[in-house]
């Protein structure tokens, strides 16, 4: 028997259905560790909880009850950025800390959202539309009606690493840019070439306003009818953080009675995205599907973080990342790891 079991949910994959795990299995190998798979099930995971050192937590929420049947786990790992599918102070209470990939696909996400936001702005797919019917002539007027890129403003909600990684792809467009976060300090925000706002300042003057907040139950229907209203007619709403965080009834009411022009979202309050859901019927909305993160890396990636930060942990030192407060094993320190407003890249 290997020193090290690593308890997982059986065919939970990424993007991969049994993919296998080579890719984590390079870090882990060196110090005699294994990943066992459980039935994935709350009950399956309790019964197969007991006697394991580690979680690789995926596929499926892990309930309070599911890390209670812990009873020896060092870390309970995440493959994603967000870590709202696990109960983290559950997790926090037990003294387990858990790990996330916070790092590791910031730039598709960035370049995710610019795309959201220059295709908004030059209605992309009305424009393609229009050439696709027949209807070439149409084109033009629509965007006469258009102001130019060129001195516009980009306002942030949340200033975490995506958010400033677009932010560096938005400033040679000519964007003026501000952000909106309480959790980073006014120097570190203005130090990236950006205006520290409050949250009023940044929906009331903003043409473009980007949100990168995680989905934590403080921030969950964050944003609500009031902020759209607060939000100039003309302005363009940009989400790659989380859905839950949008009141998406009071997003839907802004765009269909005009309070804002458009809307490009990779993010929704249910995912999948319900067919019956209003926004997939609004020509100015564009939309994907929670894939921001995605590109040819995506599962090497993230399986390779997975296997460092288990082994880390594993072998007693500090993780690369933690979202919680916790007693990490075999040590009598305490570490704090704050949680930005961002949840950071799409997962």
């Amino acid at each position: 028997m290997s020193k090290f079991r690593i308890l997982t949910p059986a065919g939970a994959s990424f993007t991969v259905a049994g993919g296998g795990y080579d890719y984590e299995m390079e870090a882990l190998e060196h110090i005699d560790a294994e990943i066992v798979e459980c039935p994935a099930t709350e009950a399956g995971f309790i019964a197969a909880a007991p006697g394991v050192d580690a979680v690789y937590a995926k596929g499926m929420k892990f309930t309070k009850a599911m890390i209670g049947a812990l009873d020896r786990a060092k870390v309970i790992t995440l493959g994603t950025v967000g870590v709202d599918y696990v109960d983290v102070a559950a997790a926090t209470a037990k003294g387990i800390p858990v790990t996330n990939c916070p790092d590791t696909f910031i730039e598709e996400v960035a370049d995710h959202a610019m795309m959201l936001l220059l295709a908004t702005h030059r209605r992309a797919f009305e424009q393609d539309k229009m050439v696709r019917e027949g209807r070439w002539s149409e084109g033009r007027p629509q965007l006469l009606q258009i102001p130019r890129l060129m001195g516009l403003t980009l306002g942030f909600i949340g200033f975490g690493r995506v958010a400033r990684a677009v932010a560096k792809r938005a400033a040679p467009f000519g964007l003026r840019l501000m952000a909106y976060d309480p959790f980073i300090d006014e120097l570190t925000i203005s130090g990236e070439g950006v205006q520290p706002a409050s949250l009023s300042e940044v929906l009331q003057n903003s043409d473009f306003v980007s949100m990168h907040v995680p989905a934590t139950p403080e921030a969950e229907g964050m944003l609500k009818e009031k902020h759209f209203r607060q939000m100039k007619k003309t302005a363009i709403f940009i989400n790659t953080g989380r859905g839950p965080t949008v009141q998406e009834s009071g997003l839907i009411k802004a765009l269909e009675e005009g309070w804002i022009a458009s809307a490009g979202l990779d993010v929704f309050e249910v995912e999948p995205a319900q067919q019956d859901n209003p926004l997939l019927r609004m020509p100015q909305v564009i939309l994907s599907p929670h894939n921001a993160s995605a590109s040819a890396r995506f599962d090497v990636a993230r399986k390779r973080r997975v296997g460092q930060e288990l082994s880390l942990v594993l072998s007693g030192r500090w993780p690369m990342s933690c979202v919680n407060p916790t007693v990490l094993p075999n040590s009598g320190l305490r570490r704090w790891q704050p949680v930005s407003m961002e949840r950071g890249p799409n997962s």
